[in-house]
């Protein structure tokens, strides 16, 4: 079942908390209700202390919760396999190379699942957590806030060799929307999606290729802004130590969900190739033209494309299991 949203961005918040329907497929938007009522806010108040420590956790947080709906492992999606730790007799993802040294907000999620399980032990699973903690780490960040439909269990299995096939900053835009659909999403998600990188940061190594060598040339990429391209110069020199060095994925306003990594677009300031690219699809275009001027249409897609994520392949019911530690399996 299609649990969308197509109301008008500016009745859009209103619509989706009164309106939707308490049902989506197997997952529900009340499923805690009576067994964790305080569910939201235990979420809600340690993603807010986060960010107040660190101003990267957010984006982090957003980008953990992809990490995880993307690997499809057994045909299983968003099933918290990501959060697994990788033992003597267990392989997980964190040292995948898209993960390795990269995604972070684990202790997050530890922290959220030990205040849960005193609150309602052994009822929140560990997918649902990262679920809500993204889309909290969106709302605090002033960007949309969406009903999440809950009820997901956890994996018990994952996989260092899916997590290394993840949508990467060196894929054409071909090769991400395959990836995408291949997931159930479609391109217009592609569009959406992407525009999570209106906060947060990246190493230079996934973009350096455009400021000294593009595509072999020798040369910088002749598309980037001559002004971020200096910056950008300054901030990731042309040698080895400079790989890890963070740059802002949008400059402007780097903390804050908003839809200026749009406009960034339309002025040739795409920090990755890969957000660049959605300029030379007349359809992504498009979008990008519209979310550059209308944030709150950006906003509604980008709620209704999350939980269109949220829902890839999710175990409910008796199915998996809901883990008291997030990075083991029980």
């Amino acid at each position: 079942m299609e649990c969308t949203n197509n109301k008008h961005p500016f009745v859009f918040l209103f619509s989706l908390v009164f309106l939707t329907p308490l049902v989506c497929s197997q997952l529900y938007y009340n499923f805690y209700d009576s067994t964790c009522p305080n569910l939201t806010r235990i979420v809600r108040y340690n993603v807010l202390s986060a960010m107040n420590n660190d101003t990267r956790i957010a984006a982090s947080l957003l980008r953990l919760h992809f990490h995880d709906c993307f690997v499809n492992v057994n045909r299983l999606g968003c099933d918290g396999s990501v959060l697994l730790d990788t033992t003597s007799t267990f392989t997980g993802e964190k040292n995948a190379l898209p993960n390795k040294n990269s995604v972070r907000g684990f202790e997050v999620i530890d922290t959220i699942k030990s205040a849960l399980e005193k609150a309602c032990p052994a009822t929140v699973s560990c997918a649902d957590i990262l679920t809500l903690a993204a889309r909290e780490a969106v709302f605090l960040s002033k960007g949309p806030f969406w009903v999440v439909p809950l009820g997901r269990r956890d994996g018990t299995t994952a996989s260092e060799s899916e997590a290394n096939n993840l949508p990467s900053p060196f894929d054409p835009l071909e090769n991400i929307t395959a990836k995408f659909v291949a997931k159930g999403l479609e391109l217009k998600d592609v569009a959406v999606l992407l525009g999570a990188h209106t906060f947060g940061f990246a190493q230079c190594f996934t973009f350096k290729a455009r400021l000294f060598n593009f595509g072999g040339s020798g040369k910088s990429d002749p598309t980037l802004d001559g002004s971020l391209l200096q910056n950008l110069q300054n901030l990731c020199p042309n040698q080895a130590s400079s790989d890890t060095n963070l740059a802002p994925l949008d400059p402007v306003t780097t903390n804050t969900f908003d839809n200026i990594y749009y406009r960034n677009l339309l002025n040739n300031s795409g920090l990755l190739l890969s957000d660049q690219a959605l300029m030379g699809d007349n359809t992504t275009a498009s979008l990008v033209n519209m979310y550059s001027k209308w944030p709150l249409l950006f906003f509604r897609d980008f709620a209704v494309s999350m939980e269109k994520m949220g829902r890839i392949s999710v175990l409910t019911g008796q199915q998996g299991q809901v883990r008291t530690n997030c990075r083991f399996v029980n």
